[in-house]
């Protein structure tokens, strides 16, 4: 990558994680483990995080978002486990909790990473291969 794009799929990425720590101010972020909630609060995201893998059903689960939340964020890994659990929650919870997925999307256009927990080593990387450093 030339460092033309890594100066602008950098910008961009700060720019998602700067939409997603205003939304979520109001809206829940859902993830897939404890190591992704981790990385997320690295990279200062203070609002709530609601991690997926917690010793229930899927539909259990989604039954109790829908009655908490009327809208949630939706950012699993991008690997196909990801797909796959982001596609159920948008079906279970479809009609009775809006799901976002747009930064979910909008990370996956503009990184090489397969998993949330590796978007602030990521960062980091991008960051050194254009000589400037993480605060």
């Amino acid at each position: 990558m030339s460092n033309k794009g890594r100066v602008d799929s950098l910008l961009e990425v700060e720019k998602i994680l700067e939409d997603l720590r205003e939304k979520n101010k109001t809206v829940p972020i859902v993830v897939e483990g404890i190591r992704d909630k981790e990385s997320l609060r690295k990279l200062e995201i203070k609002g709530k995080i609601i991690i997926v893998n917690r010793g229930i059903t899927l539909s259990d689960f989604c039954d109790q978002l829908s009655m908490k939340y009327s809208e949630i964020i939706i950012l699993t890994d991008w690997d196909r486990k990801g797909g796959k659990i982001c596609s159920i929650i948008i079906k279970s919870l479809a009609g009775r909790t809006r799901c976002d997925i747009e930064i979910r999307k909008r990370f996956a256009q503009h990184t090489t990473i397969k998993n949330v927990e590796e978007l602030p080593s990521w960062i980091e990387n991008m960051k050194m291969k254009m000589g400037k450093r993480m605060p």
